[in-house]
């Protein structure tokens, strides 16, 4: 038998998102023929959810700069470095919730908000579908929420590019986000 689907009122309330089980990724076109993807390894944050009017909820993330990781040591040494992310100047990339508004189905919701990155704000909107809620074995009240969104790298002032012997570029403008998230209810 299964546990009947929560009703979004009993989602209202703070939560936390655990960086454990939270994944802050991208992916970007390498040399035009390839992607390539990564994910962002430090990430803290907070919901607060309103299960009554789920367009009144809010979302505030940081992401540290730093903790970039695609898994090649030398390619995360370069988007380190001051060609593009400059972690020493800009050691936080921030999302803060300004709107949320419902999606096309029940369980997808529209957020709205400001990215910033290297000192830029842009405003971005992110598809988010919430993916369930369950108590863990340890007695937390977790959710579970994907989301994706794209943006523009020149909009923030990542500009750092090659320009390739066959045409086209090194890295592409437009970098994907994707999100899973899991938050644990804290009151």
């Amino acid at each position: 038998m299964t546990a009947p689907a929560p009703v979004l009122t009993d989602l209202t309330g703070t939560w936390t998102l655990d960086p454990a089980h939270t994944r802050i990724g991208f992916a970007a076109r390498h040399a035009m023929v390839t992607t390539v993807r990564g994910q962002f390894n430090a990430v803290q944050g907070a919901l607060e959810l309103d299960g009554a009017n789920p367009t009144a909820s809010t979302a505030s993330v940081t992401i540290e700069t730093a903790s970039f990781d695609t898994g090649v040591a030398d390619r995360d040494g370069h988007v380190k470095s001051a060609d593009l992310l400059d972690v020493e100047q800009f050691p936080t990339i921030t999302f803060v919730s300004t709107g949320a508004k419902l999606g096309k189905d029940e369980d997808s919701y529209v957020l709205s908000g400001d990215l910033t990155i290297r000192g830029v704000t842009r405003p971005v909107e992110l598809a988010i579908t919430f993916e369930g809620s369950s108590k863990d074995p340890f007695g937390n009240v977790r959710a579970g929420f994907t989301g994706t969104t794209s943006i523009s790298r020149k909009e923030f002032g990542l500009t750092y590019n090659a320009v390739l012997e066959t045409g086209g570029v090194l890295i592409s403008d437009k970098v994907k986000i994707e999100l899973d998230v899991s938050a644990i209810k804290s009151s």
